[in-house]
């Protein structure tokens, strides 16, 4: 029986990557990470085809998002043509602004579904400033943290933690505990990056733990206490406060191993599941995907997050390792906290899934996160 001869491929193959090696050395020069812009263009495109079904089929959403998208990717190209040293200059006026705009917010912000949240200015569209900080924060944090040098001072860690304090105040103000807690990780991500001792942190853990009582009598709204105890015990209220999560739970089970099919889902389809292009939008993912769908969409998840731990430290100054080590965890937390929520593992506070999820800020501004890092580390690498 003749031998078949692969020979031949060889070249193709070897070629297919030589091709690829160009590319990147292409890219380089502008400044774009080819392989983390593959996995981010995969995981917006894979969204828009799960917003899709979990729109009702709505072409115009999935329209408004696909220009959310494009938006995004022009700001990921921009940010990325800036050099660290500008971030630098600039983080503390990004602060500064992000600080008047969260004020601006409490004074004349709009309000939605019972949150003054978005801030309208005339000319613009409506926008949440919390977004920004999101950006804003980690930035400051990291150009701060960088001029002291690491290990940090323990005076410069309380000066740290103040400056990560008062947006967290101006959030809660509006209130946004998610989205408080989240920005404030991505600050303290910061630090620990920087090198902080380990008995602040665990210090940092037991004084938030001691004080759960005070903030659950004194700080945490009706709704918000209510979400806990809808998160110990949905079936409480089964058609009232935990009808969201059981929905979501009875989706993501019926979805099984192969899921019933793009666009088969009964509790999406149907209505049953709400917020499920938003907040829900996985629970459409395993009820139509299955646990197929699920671990495909992680895996990719796990791709940038990998890439992004790879462009951290890579980075030579010291700048760019905490703000891109902060951008990549903080959005690896937003993944987890999401689905966390979704399967009942966590309090629902909120939280969409990254650049899966219906919305335009929160499009953008994790698209400029991902700019920055590019910034990060091709300014670096020749």
């Amino acid at each position: 029986m003749a031998s078949t001869d692969f020979s031949h491929q060889m070249p193709v193959a070897g070629a297919n990557q030589a091709g690829f090696e160009r590319s990147k050395v292409l890219f380089a020069r502008i400044h774009i990470d080819l392989p983390l812009l593959i996995l981010l263009i995969v995981l917006c495109a894979s969204g828009l085809l799960i917003l899709y079904s979990a729109s009702g089929q709505s072409i115009a959403m999935v329209q408004k998002q696909a220009i959310h998208y494009l938006i995004g990717f022009t700001v990921l190209v921009v940010a990325a043509q800036i050099p660290p040293r500008i971030y630098q200059l600039l983080a503390p006026w990004a602060y500064l602004l992000g600080i008047l705009a969260l004020i601006g917010v409490l004074v004349m912000g709009v309000t939605g579904k019972g949150a003054q949240r978005w801030l309208a200015i005339p000319g613009l569209p409506r926008f949440q400033p919390s977004e920004l900080m999101k950006l804003a924060l980690p930035l400051l944090v990291a150009w701060y943290m960088a001029t002291k040098g690491s290990p940090p001072k323990l005076f410069t860690l309380a000066k740290a933690m103040v400056l990560i304090a008062i947006p967290l105040v101006l959030i809660l103000k509006q209130p946004d505990l998610g989205t408080s807690i989240l920005i404030g990780t991505s600050g303290l991500i910061v630090l620990f990056f920087a090198g902080m001792p380990w008995w602040i942190i665990f210090s940092m853990i037991g004084t938030v733990a001691a004080c759960a009582p005070l903030m659950w009598f004194f700080v945490m709204h009706s709704y918000q206490k209510q979400r806990v105890l809808t998160f110990l015990n949905p079936e409480s209220d089964p058609l009232g406060s935990g009808w969201n999560i059981i929905q979501s739970k009875t989706a993501i089970g019926s979805g099984g191993i192969e899921g019933k099919g793009w666009m088969q889902g009964t509790q999406s389809q149907l209505e049953f599941l709400p917020e499920s292009h938003t907040d829900f939008i996985i629970a459409v993912l395993a009820e139509e995907l299955g646990l197929i769908g699920v671990l495909l969409l992680l895996t990719l998840y796990f791709l940038i997050l990998l890439r992004g731990l790879h462009i951290a430290a890579k980075c030579s100054t010291l700048f760019g390792r905490l703000l891109s080590g902060s951008l990549i965890v903080t959005f690896f937390i937003y993944v987890f906290v999401n689905i966390g929520m979704v399967s009942g593992l966590l309090p629902v506070v909120g939280v969409p899934l990254p650049l899966v999820s219906w919305g335009g800020t929160s499009v953008v501004s994790l698209l400029a996160g991902f700019g920055i890092m590019m910034s990060m580390y091709t300014h670096d690498v020749k």
